[in-house]
């Protein structure tokens, strides 16, 4: 049993599966708090360590229990304990039928939308170029840089020096891009045309 003060602070010695119910729960009200994991410091205050050498340790194991994640540089990272909600059932897409609040089955929205989280950003959409594709002004875009654009992606690109999200387009060594709203022309590079990410998912808050 893990033991924080005096005793445990020199005999870093505990069972992870027996307290994980403690710090992940102290880790998650901190990240739902700051918006963000803490850091090494911000760790050892959450759980009552006072060596860095202590506090190591603790995420070495917390990385190997799965519950927490470190990116390249050692900063931690939230896993899917961090944003997953209940997964309830199915509603038609007319009259819903009841959900069946005994499942417990959960999703993670980070596994459902996101790949690569290290390639992924957020973009707020301004403009309605692409409102017939379901896309609407003050919606949020989950979109991945990279340049590996098929035809018929939405992508964020720059072309002659201006960035836009559109349909990438292609017809052998024809690009262009190509607006959702019958009011917008199609847009032909002059000069340049750029794909900096391609458009994952689109949220909009209610």
């Amino acid at each position: 049993m893990w033991k924080t003060g005096l005793v445990g602070e020199r005999s870093f010695i505990y069972n992870i599966c027996m307290e994980k119910q403690i710090i992940v729960s102290k880790l998650q009200g901190f990240y739902q708090t700051k918006k963000r994991m803490p850091s090494y410091s911000e760790l050892g205050l959450l759980v009552g360590l006072k060596s860095k050498n202590a506090v190591y340790k603790l995420v070495l194991r917390l990385v190997d229990a799965g519950y927490i994640n470190k990116d390249k540089t050692g900063h931690i990272l939230p896993t899917s304990l961090f944003s997953e909600i209940r997964k309830l059932g199915i509603v038609e897409a007319g009259f819903p039928s009841p959900a069946d609040e005994e499942l417990n089955d959960t999703m993670s929205l980070d596994e459902f939308l996101i790949r690569n989280k290290e390639a992924t950003y957020i973009l707020t959409i301004k403009g309605d170029s692409m409102k017939d594709a379901g896309i609407l002004e003050g919606d949020m875009a989950l979109v991945e840089k990279g340049t590996n654009a098929k035809d018929g992606d939405i992508v964020i690109a720059q072309i002659d020096g201006d960035w836009t999200i559109k349909y990438y387009k292609k017809q052998g060594n024809k690009i262009w891009l190509e607006p959702a709203n019958e009011k917008f022309k199609n847009l032909y590079p002059e000069e340049s045309l750029t794909i900096g990410a391609i458009v994952k998912a689109v949220i909009r808050k209610y």
